[in-house]
């Protein structure tokens, strides 16, 4: 596994050169020996989308990787999860709406943390996926900026599946746009782009994005 994943690796990152965002190992479809690879390959930073099963896998790892990790929690965070995943997750990329950011600052508070939040932006418009429209996105920004047990840090993507490199270049660089627009009218600091998974990772970072949230490309 170790070399599998240190060759993809190399090819990813000459694939997105000059480009240097943080590559976010999805480790959702594969087990414990796929994160120790990664992380033995120079990997930090490992995504999971299913709580139950990512926590379990994450209590199993060596201390010496789990102490010198960062976890995301990249898939759709249904209320009655948001506890588990704010004391096992560093990072939460799917802040998709007002009532999640507002459980999400109270659950963290009680846990003595603030919780580094992405908001997903659904600039597609898809309606079997989740995250903010851009209007919604807007009208609800301050208040989330409010709670006082989160930190913004970034927007996150997911792109629709098939869609022309065309199209993935319009919304990728709408996000980055979005991100933009949203520092200058409210005179803040948002960071961090996640857009770009194993399809369309090459064209995301062309366009800005910082976290590429790689699997598949990863480890077969």
């Amino acid at each position: 596994m170790f070399d599998t994943v240190k060759e993809n690796l190399a090819r990813i990152q000459e694939e997105i050169a000059p480009y240097k965002p943080n590559i976010i190992a999805v480790t959702k479809y594969f087990g414990l020996d796929a994160i120790i690879a990664a992380y033995q390959a120079g990997l930090r930073n490992f995504g999971e989308s299913r709580a139950i099963e990512a926590i379990e896998k994450i209590n199993q790892l060596p201390e010496e990787i789990r102490n010198n990790s960062n976890f995301h929690f990249i898939g759709h965070l249904q209320t009655n999860k948001v506890r588990k995943v704010v004391e096992n997750f560093d990072y939460i990329h799917s802040i998709d709406s007002l009532k999640l950011a507002e459980v999400v600052s109270n659950v963290a508070l009680e846990s003595g943390k603030v919780q580094n939040v992405l908001l997903q932006l659904n600039n597609a418009n898809e309606t079997q996926k989740f995250g903010f429209s851009k209007e919604d996105l807007y009208e609800n920004f301050l208040q989330i900026c409010s709670l006082k047990g989160l930190k913004i840090i970034g927007l996150m993507n997911m792109a629709p599946l098939g869609a022309s490199i065309e199209l993935l270049e319009k919304l990728f660089r709408d996000v980055v746009e979005t991100r933009d627009e949203l520092e200058k009218k409210y005179n803040c600091e948002i960071p961090e782009i996640s857009m770009g998974m194993s399809q369309d990772y090459v064209i995301a970072a062309r366009c800005g994005a910082t976290m590429l949230r790689i699997g598949r490309k990863l480890f077969s």
